[in-house]
């Protein structure tokens, strides 16, 4: 079989019968029209349904990726609404913050500052206070220097009070006599006013005194007392308060007079009321000495 080849004659007419064999017949050949053109028709609105479908797809594609695109933007839009809500909360925070911690500082720096002024207060105080004690102290010291006195003013002190110790003194008496005894007026003033004395008391023991040793009429008395220095008070209130018989003054003055120089009756009652006496003590006493 191999190397025989056909005659090309025989080809055509073979191919020829192959056509007409495999031809339908005509009625077929309608039929298989309508089936292919409903087949073309069913392809087409397949397709059509298919572009249809595809288009709603697309669509839907659309609407998704519309959607999703608003979502993402939605998302977005959140996503720096948060971020700026975010970050206005760390503005916030942060001025609260600062607000605190300046309030803090404030605070801080106010209790420094009050306990500072306290710390000056207290040792202002403590200052004043040392100061009020030294000066308490330095005048007590220069107090008691004072009434120490000097040596020469203790010395006066002393001298005074063996004076008042034996006999009665005014205060300017005893002045006078611490004077006479060589104290400066200073001096003699000091220890005068450093003793103890009642000096009205000792108006009372000097007129006790005089009336021991002379007689003396009331008026005469007081002005003796006033002469020694005694106020005109102290020496009326001595003369009130010693016990005394005037009339008996009288007399005696009237004899003290008679020892040492001569009287005529009427002289000697003159004499007496000069010294003070009333004109009846006086008639009574030159009587009694039997003049």
């Amino acid at each position: 079989m191999f190397g025989v080849t056909a005659d090309p004659v025989e080809e055509d007419l073979a191919a020829v019968e192959e056509v007409e064999a495999e031809a339908p017949p005509e009625e077929e050949t309608s039929d298989e029209d309508a089936e292919r053109e409903a087949e073309e028709a069913a392809a087409r609105e397949a397709e059509e349904e298919a572009e249809r479908e595809a288009q709603e797809e697309a669509e839907r594609e659309a609407e998704e990726a519309e959607k999703r695109e608003a979502e993402e933007k939605a998302a977005r839009e959140a996503e720096e609404a948060a971020e700026k809500e975010a970050e206005e909360a760390a503005a916030r925070e942060a001025e609260e913050q600062a607000a605190a911690e300046a309030e803090r500082e404030a605070e801080e720096a106010a209790a420094r500052e009050a306990e500072e002024a306290a710390a000056r207060e207290a040792e202002e105080e403590a200052a004043r206070i040392a100061a009020e004690e030294e000066a308490v102290e330095k005048a007590a010291a220069e107090k008691a220097a004072a009434e120490a006195g000097t040596l020469s003013q203790q010395q006066a002190v002393e001298h005074a009070k063996n004076y008042i110790s034996f006999t009665a003194f005014s205060k300017s008496g005893l002045v006078e006599q611490l004077e006479f005894e060589g104290y400066s007026n200073a001096d003699a003033v000091y220890a005068v006013d450093k003793i103890d004395v009642d000096w009205r008391a000792q108006s009372v023991q000097k007129a006790k005194d005089y009336l021991a040793y002379s007689a003396f009429s009331k008026s005469g008395l007081i002005e003796q007392l006033v002469f020694e220095g005694f106020s005109n008070e102290d020496a009326a209130y001595a003369v009130e308060n010693i016990s005394v018989n005037w009339t008996e003054q009288a007399v005696k003055k009237a004899q003290e007079y008679l020892d040492y120089t001569p009287f005529s009756r009427a002289g000697l009652i003159e004499q007496l009321e000069f010294e003070g006496f009333s004109n009846a003590d006086a008639v009574y006493a030159v009587d009694a000495i039997g003049l």
